[in-house]
């Protein structure tokens, strides 16, 4: 699958760090979050970007893994202004296919508004979620010294 228009990368020299943390940094999910932290963030996961053909960053996603076992998908994201035209589908197409995140014994994200689309992709509510335990802290980034 193709997008007229798009390209999907995961090299990292192709990400605009300035762009991804404008849309990051004013999400629900990391409000806040310094951009030195976000870049450091980036470095450590598998990131996907979504550039336009005029290589604005459109969209971005990071997984966090460790490649074997484990993977974590997490700052998720298409711009206003590209949704509807099936990019989200096609990255997270994009995630499940890569080569590095076949056979992973686990992998999770948390969502508070796209269920219906991780559903498509064989995301579900944990199966034992009593087993699942978590530190959760959302006023971490404005405690953080800048």
């Amino acid at each position: 699958m193709e997008i007229s228009g798009y390209r999907i990368t995961t090299d990292p020299a192709d990400f605009d760090l300035d762009a991804i943390h404008g849309f990051i940094g004013r999400s629900y999910w990391a409000a806040g979050m310094p951009k030195a932290l976000l870049a450091k963030a980036i470095a450590n996961s598998l990131c996907f970007g979504i550039l336009a053909d005029s290589g604005e960053q459109v969209g971005f996603a990071r997984v966090i893994t460790d490649r074997a076992t484990f993977g974590y998908l997490s700052d998720v994201y298409v711009l206003e202004q590209h949704r509807g035209k099936g990019l989200s589908k096609w990255l997270m197409t994009h995630i499940m296919q890569h080569p590095e995140l076949q056979g992973l014994r686990r992998f999770k994200l948390v969502t508070a508004d796209a269920h219906s689309l991780y559903a498509k992709f064989g995301f579900t509510a944990p199966s034992r979620p009593e087993r699942i335990m978590e530190i959760f802290d959302p006023e971490v980034y404005r405690r953080r010294p800048r």
